[in-house]
């Protein structure tokens, strides 16, 4: 059976090579960090390799058990988004915890600050500068 006899398979890795551009455009411009490129590339590969030899997802189906072989392309791709979804909400998750450590340190220095204003009111001092105490 040739590649081209089966309709999709020639779409799917036209569809890898616009990705795969894309990801290393997304790299070079630092859109993207390398550790979340890692499971695009993984995919990429992945549908490469079924689209140049599509007898590999009829045997996977049938050692797992799945009736149909593209359905064992929707487990896998549902797989593969449910991970990425963990690993977003993950990474959201300390960015969370870290914008609100920030917060909290900004709203201190800004009552610091505020104190250090009243205090140099009262004396006549200007605010932030102290005077050395040991002389």
């Amino acid at each position: 059976m040739s590649i081209l006899s089966v309709s999709g398979y020639p779409f799917a890795l036209v569809i890898c090579v616009f990705l795969l551009v894309a990801l290393f455009l997304l790299l070079r411009t630092q859109r993207l960090r390398e550790k979340y490129s890692v499971i695009w590339f993984a995919v990429i590969l992945g549908v490469v390799i079924l689209g140049f030899v599509p007898s590999i997802t009829t045997w996977l189906s049938s050692v797992l058990g799945v009736t149909t072989p593209i359905n064992l392309v929707f487990i896998l791709a549902s797989l593969v988004l449910l991970t990425v979804c963990i690993q977003l909400s993950i990474e959201i998750s300390a960015l969370e915890e870290s914008s609100r450590t920030v917060a909290e340190e900004v709203a201190l220095l800004r009552l610091e600050l505020q104190q250090q204003i009243r205090d140099a009111a009262r004396t006549g001092d200007e605010p932030g500068r102290r005077e050395d105490p040991r002389g």
